[in-house]
């Protein structure tokens, strides 16, 4: 269970869950597993090995790209998504997810067009944009759309 004080991080490297005080969410830490590090400012790839337990067990929202190698805008809004990650992490984790791979997940997010944005939140979808962004829009995006929900 978490509190105020301490949300549960799940690992990018092995999947564990990771109690961090709040306070230091900035200060990155590493998983008490693998020793890996929790953040590194960079979209982690979701498979569906590891989706569920980042879209649902940890308390950072999940920001998930949903792209295919094969889409010119998903390919153009990679870098863009990249730097967001920079910027959004820790409060928020970002994922990309190959449509073209993953179909059953994306099929189960009822993604229809991509780039698609899919913010999840403890399990729920909070929030969806479709379309290619610079990376300050998906930061003010992602940033707004936070606000607007209770934890």
């Amino acid at each position: 269970m978490t509190t105020p004080e301490s949300k549960i991080v799940v690992c990018p490297s092995c999947g564990a869950s990771n109690r961090v005080p709040t306070a230091k969410l900035g200060a990155g830490g590493t998983c008490g597993r693998c020793h890996a590090a929790l953040f590194n400012g960079k979209p982690l790839v979701l498979t569906s090995a590891n989706f569920d337990a980042h879209a649902g067990k940890g308390d950072l929202p999940l920001l998930v790209d949903f792209w295919a190698n094969w889409c010119g805008p998903c390919r153009q809004m990679a870098p863009a998504f990249e730097a967001a990650a920079a910027r959004l992490e820790p409060m928020i984790r970002l994922g990309k997810l190959d449509t073209e791979a993953e179909q059953a997940i994306a099929g189960r997010c009822v993604v229809r067009s991509i780039p698609t944005l899919v913010l999840i939140h403890k399990g729920r979808e909070i929030a969806r944009q479709s379309g290619a962004m610079p990376p300050q829009a998906i930061v003010q995006w992602a940033q707004g759309t936070m606000m607007g929900m209770a934890d």
